[in-house]
């Protein structure tokens, strides 16, 4: 049974042991395929076969990328598709390209174009959908257009020039981060817009500023309720299984994704590396459920963030606190997740010190593997 509930300190001390001590010579290989060594990480072995530790995990059908076995034999190329005939493929619309500014990130370009993260990074090879640059030109995929209508439309008697901006009220839970992809804007415009101290607190009822730009005056269209299924595309049938299986789990970390406006394939990939949907798991450190919550953090979210007593062995309540918190770190570093996800592991006060320490990469690229395959 898969359990990921191990000590924080345990595992970085576990994965800094890895990144010392892993042979410098070449693992044995065999045609397309290597044979795991003692001290091997997927994240070494990808980096070492120029290939991303998310294309090692597809191809080998690993659940979790953070564990692999001495001796396993791991493939280095893509399935082979098999051959088809008598297929003609649909002349795909040439794609938009959107140049990156400052403060966007894939999610809230990918909300603002209609279309997918996954669909984003793949059309442009990211390794890393969380590392875009400003300037970098992005190839935004298009659906294909709808047939023209038998007769002409009309034509426009009026031309409407869209408010430079609009006014949103701050609801309850809701986050900079959440409010920005919604109206497909930046943070920190937000932010200058409304000369915000902190990026990262907001309260309810506040009245805030959205600078828009022609065409993005309307926010995108939220769903009223979290979807209830998640696609087992690419996973291997044992994982398929347990994600089945857990599925009481899956709604209440979905519902909280919703709530607090945190991407869901995210959500699911954090707690899923970290407790494998099992609310009553408890670490050798002390972290409990879903989201491996500390106590210490439990009662600070409760505090500051819900405003309400802490429940840390409720899966419910531990489901939207560690998504609360995953909003929190959303925006106060800018959608930037490789420090989300090293604050969440490492500490808040470590990542704004000394940054993203080596010890913890493999462990963000394991979660960015995972997110890609619950975003299918």
């Amino acid at each position: 049974m898969l359990r990921i509930a191990r000590s924080r300190r345990g595992l970085s001390a576990l994965l800094v042991t890895s990144l010392l001590t892993f042979s410098i010579a070449t693992p044995a290989v065999a045609g397309d395929e290597l044979v795991v060594e003692r001290g091997d990480t997927l994240w070494d072995l990808a980096r070492r076969h120029g290939l991303t530790v998310a294309e090692l995990a597809e191809w080998n059908r690993i659940d979790n990328p953070s564990q692999i076995r001495v001796g396993q034999r791991l493939v280095l190329e893509p399935p082979a598709v098999p051959a088809t005939t008598n297929l003609v493929p649909a002349a795909a619309p040439a794609p938009l390209i959107h140049v990156v500014r400052a403060g966007d990130t894939l999610w809230a370009i990918a909300i603002r174009y209609g279309t997918t993260v996954a669909a984003i990074a793949t059309m442009n090879q990211l390794p890393n959908p969380s590392l875009i640059r400003v300037g970098q030109a992005l190839a935004i995929p298009q659906a294909a257009p709808p047939p023209a209508p038998s007769t002409p439309a009309p034509a426009p008697t009026a031309v409407t020039t869209p408010p430079a901006s609009v006014t949103h009220i701050v609801q309850r839970g809701e986050t900079l981060w959440a409010i920005s992809a919604r109206y497909g804007v930046s943070i920190q415009a937000i932010v200058t817009a409304n000369a915000l101290a902190s990026a990262s607190f907001i309260r309810t009822g506040q009245q805030l500023v959205i600078p828009t730009t022609a065409g993005s005056a309307t926010p995108a269209t939220t769903p009223t309720s979290a979807p209830t299924t998640v696609s087992t595309a690419g996973m291997s049938p044992e994982m398929a299984t347990k994600v089945a299986a857990r599925g009481a789990a899956r709604d209440l970390l979905l519902s909280a994704a919703a709530e607090f406006g945190v991407p869901a394939p995210f959500v699911l990939a954090v707690s899923w590396h970290e407790s494998g949907w099992q609310p009553g798991v408890v670490s050798y450190a002390g972290a409990v459920g879903l989201m491996q919550l500390m106590p210490a953090t439990a009662d600070w979210v409760a505090g500051t963030m819900l405003h309400e007593g802490a429940a840390i062995s409720d899966p419910r309540w531990n489901a939207r606190a560690g998504v609360r918190l995953l909003a929190y770190y959303l925006a106060r570093y800018q959608g930037n997740k490789t420090k989300v996800l090293a604050a969440y592991l490492q500490g808040m006060t470590s990542v704004d010190q000394i940054g993203v320490l080596v010890s913890s990469q493999p462990y963000v690229d394991s979660i960015l593997a995972l997110e890609v395959m619950f975003s299918r």
